[in-house]
């Protein structure tokens, strides 16, 4: 399924900047790209339509050889981070072209692809949400159990998908239709209405919506 146009990029953190109304306004501070087109994919060659963007320079030491003689088609250097986005267009762009924030204004409206923050190993009633056991009348050390899970005789299984305690946390998620406040090309920076998914420093995927 091909996407829209998109960069990768870091997030910097939670701040709020002020309207012009004097109202305040909760935004996330993602710093991305430049990041230059290493690899065009077409239908022809490759069996479908992609670009491969790179991000984050790298050292020699940390870039396989493989690698390096792959990097070095495009010219842009070394890097530790790559991504492919499905673009239909993508044969009209060349290697070495490198994709900035200005991509992107002022109320464009945008979904961002991150992974959560990991929560490890947590119990049902943190997990989903679960009310617990009564505090009193009868209920001893079973208070935060989840109860019954299935039945006896039939099915005679727990079935797939119950609710139960595991972990959460640390999975891909898309966070659709935010709002992109303000685009400042000179710090490569994008100033995202409200918040998006992963801890400071995450890798995250911007795109188009």
């Amino acid at each position: 399924m091909a996407e829209k146009m998109g960069i990768l990029g870091r997030k910097l953190g939670m701040t709020r900047i002020f309207a012009s109304d004097g109202s305040a306004v909760a935004v996330t501070v993602i710093k991305a790209g430049p990041c230059p087109i290493t690899q065009v994919k077409t239908s022809e060659k490759d069996g479908y339509n992609a670009l491969q963007i790179a991000l984050d320079e790298a050292k020699e030491k940390h870039v396989s050889k493989a690698m390096r003689g792959h990097f070095a088609k495009a010219g842009k250097g070394l890097f530790r981070t790559v991504r492919e986005l499905r673009l239909e267009e993508a044969a009209t762009l060349e290697v070495g072209n490198e994709l900035t924030v200005e991509l992107f204004a002022a109320g464009d409206k945008i979904k961002v692809t991150g992974t959560s923050i990991g929560k490890g190993y947590q119990g049902r009633m943190r997990r989903w949400n679960f009310a617990g056991s009564k505090d009193t009348h009868g209920c001893e050390k079973v208070h935060r159990n989840n109860g019954s899970v299935g039945n006896n005789t039939f099915p005679g299984r727990v079935f797939k998908g119950r609710k139960m305690a595991g972990h959460w946390g640390n999975e891909t998620v898309t966070e659709l239709g935010l709002e992109i406040v303000d685009v400042r090309p000179e710090d490569n920076v994008i100033l995202v209405k409200g918040s998006v998914p992963g801890p400071k420093n995450g890798l995250v995927m911007v795109r188009k919506q």
